[in-house]
């Protein structure tokens, strides 16, 4: 039997989103289309984005569809920069690498946000770090700050980073897509001016995200063509994918009421991996509930993977899109870790559908496997 604990990297599909994306694969019409069959596909698009919009509390026609989160990272970034004549873009150090990729891209100069140990931005450095901006610069800036960290699952400060760059005139993106469907998420209440996520992390469909934004924030499209998404972005809807996030939305509220139970998972793994020896990271923050990172002295990333893999059970190395590399940990290493920490840390992630089942095979094979390592060593 396998177990599944990577949920962070990609969430199992529920199969209540199966049958949306087939019902939907099944009936015909493009979203644009006037006749009945279009009318038909365009309302399975505005349910979806009414279902989005209600999950997120974000603004009447403040909901864009994309094909991914980090082609909503690239539309943000490349859109607002373009629309707003942004000349610094300021970057936590823990952000996922889309971030930092597609800011490269955009023409304006990069600054780190440093973290603290425990994987967290700290409000205080960061109010001067925009002051000295300000004092120094008169150009537009934008922050970029994640809801929620992929690697440790640090939840970070953003409505009060928000209200610290508004207070110096900077606009605020938040990457949310680890948080979304794990942890209440309202755009509103969090002050972000831009915030994006994905569906494959909660249970939806793979190849569809989404970018929420005020209605009256410029963004400036990226691709180009048609008039889909009110103009901001085109290209032809993806009608059955977005069935899936929008039913995936719908159920998210279940997998938020299992927040607590899923958090005891994380917890009992947690014990049983210090008890082993190993150091968990970001326990001194408010993390998702699902999400545990750990490093083991002497025993790799990649070769816990392959022993976990062995015994059955699915979990990363750090970010999911980084493994098989043998670079350290960039989250890691901003918290101060050490070159090794760095290298032999994994990221375990329960989800959805996780189970006691599922806790407990980790916490009879991972112990196990680092004391036959250990006893190698000896």
């Amino acid at each position: 039997m396998r177990h599944y604990l990577d949920h962070n990297a990609t969430s199992p599909v529920r199969p209540e989103v199966i049958d949306a994306v087939a019902a939907a694969m099944a009936a015909d019409g493009n979203a644009l289309s006037v006749h009945e069959e279009g009318r038909r596909a365009h309302k399975i698009v505005e349910d979806a984005r009414e279902q989005v919009r209600r999950l997120v509390n974000a603004p009447v026609n403040g909901v864009v569809f994309t094909s991914s989160g980090t082609e909503s990272i690239h539309y943000v970034l490349h859109g607002a920069v373009a629309a707003h004549k942004i000349q610094r873009i300021f970057i936590s150090a823990i952000e996922h690498p889309a971030v930092a990729a597609n800011a490269a891209t955009t023409g304006a100069e990069i600054e780190a946000i440093p973290v603290n140990s425990a994987g967290v931005v700290d409000l205080d450095q960061f109010r001067e770090q925009l002051r000295d901006y300000r004092e120094n610069n008169s150009g537009a800036f934008l922050v970029c700050l994640m809801f929620a960290n992929n690697e440790t699952g640090a939840i970070q400060p953003v409505a009060g980073a928000a209200a610290i760059t508004h207070e110096f005139g900077g606009l605020l993106f938040s990457d949310a897509a680890q948080a979304v469907g794990k942890i209440p998420v309202n755009f509103v209440m969090s002050g972000a001016d831009i915030l994006s996520f994905t569906g494959h992390k909660f249970g939806g469909p793979l190849g569809v995200g989404a970018v929420v934004a005020g209605p009256n924030l410029a963004l400036e499209p990226v691709l180009r063509g048609g008039g889909q998404e009110m103009n901001r972005r085109a290209s032809t809807t993806n009608t059955p994918g977005l069935a899936g996030l929008g039913k995936a939305c719908e159920l998210a509220r279940e997998s938020l009421a299992r927040a607590d139970e899923i958090a005891r998972l994380r917890n009992e793994m947690q014990a049983a991996v210090l008890h082993a020896g190993a150091k968990v990271w970001s326990t001194e923050a408010e993390r998702l509930p699902g999400t545990l990172c750990l490093s083991a002295p002497g025993f790799s990333g990649a070769t816990q993977l392959m022993n976990m893999d062995l015994a059955g059970i699915a979990v990363s190395a750090g970010s999911a899109c980084s493994s098989g590399k043998s670079k350290p940990s960039h989250v890691l290493t901003a918290m101060g870790a050490s070159d090794e920490e760095a290298t032999t840390s994994i990221r375990v992630s329960l989800g959805w559908n996780s189970t006691d089942a599922d806790a407990g095979a980790f916490i009879r094979e991972w112990p196990a496997a680092y004391q036959r390592i250990k006893a190698r060593a000896a």
